[in-house]
């Protein structure tokens, strides 16, 4: 089936109005669009996959995510590509096409919400929707050049929203804007409006951040120059995130002790990833095994092995992975305490170029699973900030809060916005 819209960002065109006129409501006059994971009444949510959509009926209720924004005024424009069953991070889909990177075309987009990326990053919609499992807003956020905020777990309702793994399932969403970001976070999160909160620490992993080929001038140097100039340098604070982890999450070590331990990679946070993974492909055998076995949908080859892979995958380990999950987030919440701020890559990387092979991204694939893991199994909220171009490349960093703090981190992104890209666009006149 072919691509239906500019930049490839659509597999379906149709217009919701909003459920009310008013000119006050706070996303009135914007425009959005959904991923092709959400159910809207009349459509079939297709999953990203002919033959799923092919083999089930049209939504007859629509998601309660959808519902929020339309109640706030917005208007959505249609339904956008998506990744195969959200199985990946790359964006490519051999069925519907795959949307066109605004900043790179002849890299991938980043999945599984990749048309709603492309939808905000071409400027086609002010907004949309998309879901986040182990990436999937974050990393298109990121290769777009765009913002892309995974809420934490469970604080937006996922009903209607066809699941992957319902342990880290998230609803996110993109914007170029960040009052527009803090607007839509707002009408999904039912926040009142509050004062933005200076953050009382800043914490930079330096072994995070050496796992990014991006040079630490255009990540790191522009968030330190710009808290500098906003709050004083005082609250920052330089930590060793994989020690922190290997100490404060003993469950961890079975995954350790099998075969984790690369030079490429933190040893423990492969092992927080290990330890997701897991439980996701447990969680999405349980959800799909059936249809897929029953249906047997042609999937693309560069995915089909995975998703079979998961469907046979052992159910082993899983309250080990239990036990993962709630000592990360006691952790991370003890380090973090109630408003500081853990800083992240967002990947470890440039945006893959299309088509490669997928066995020359192990390594990339691999550290980028580490990052994305932590506000994964933690269920903390993550917002991935654009920093501007670098070698003609999307540059990103994330910003990390404790779980329930999703008001809190909305409200520093658009106060701190404007000095940050004014310092990435100092860093990359210099750098580039």
């Amino acid at each position: 089936m072919a691509k239906t819209s500019e930049s490839g960002a659509f597999v379906e065109k149709f217009i919701l109005q909003p459920t009310s006129s008013s000119q006050q409501l706070p996303l009135s006059g914007l425009t959005f669009a959904v991923k092709d994971i959400f159910d809207v009444d009349g459509y079939v949510t297709g999953f990203g996959n002919p033959d799923w959509k092919r083999t089930h009926s049209a939504a007859t209720l629509t998601a309660p995510a959808v519902l929020d924004v339309l109640e706030g005024g917005a208007t959505c424009v249609g339904k956008t590509i998506m990744d195969e069953m959200a199985y990946c991070i790359n964006g490519e889909n051999i069925h519907y096409g795959t949307p066109t990177n605004p900043c790179a075309p002849d890299r991938v987009p980043g999945g599984s919400s990749s048309g709603s990326a492309v939808a905000v990053g071409a400027g086609l919609v002010d907004f949309s929707l998309g879901s986040d499992t182990g990436g999937s807003v974050r990393v298109p956020a990121s290769y777009c050049g765009i913002l892309g905020f995974r809420p934490s777990h469970d604080a937006i309702s996922t009903s209607g929203v066809i699941p992957m793994a319902q342990s880290f399932d998230t609803v996110g969403w993109f914007a170029r804007d960040p009052t527009v970001l803090n607007r839509v976070g707002r009408a999904l999160l039912h926040l009142p409006n509050v004062n933005p909160v200076t953050p009382s620490q800043i914490f930079i992993p330096e072994d995070c951040f050496s796992l990014s080929s991006i040079p630490s001038a255009r990540t790191t140097g522009v968030l330190i120059k710009s808290i500098e100039k906003l709050v004083g340098g005082s609250i920052l604070k330089h930590v060793n995130l994989g020690d922190y982890v290997k100490e404060k999450v003993p469950s961890l070590h079975h995954f350790m002790a099998k075969g984790n331990d690369h030079a490429y990679n933190i040893p423990s946070l492969a092992a927080l990833s290990s330890s997701m993974r897991l439980l996701q492909r447990c969680e999405f055998k349980k959800n799909h095994a059936e249809l897929l076995t029953t249906v047997n949908p042609n999937l693309g080859p560069r995915l089909s092995k995975r998703i079979w892979d998961a469907v046979r995958s052992p159910e082993e380990n899983i309250g080990i992975c239990r036990s993962v999950q709630t000592e990360l987030r006691a952790a991370l919440t003890d380090l973090l305490k109630d408003e500081g701020i853990l800083v992240l890559p967002t990947v470890p990387g440039d945006p893959p170029k299309l088509q490669t092979d997928l066995a020359s991204l192990e390594v990339f694939r691999a550290r980028a699973f580490s990052l994305l893991s932590i506000a994964g199994v933690s269920g903390f909220c993550q917002v991935s900030i654009p920093l501007g171009m670098h070698n003609n490349l999307p540059v990103s960093i994330s910003l990390l809060a404790k779980h329930g703090s999703d008001a809190f981190l909305l409200n520093l992104v658009e106060a701190f916005y404007d000095t940050i890209q004014e310092e990435a666009g100092f860093a990359e006149k210099f750098t580039n």
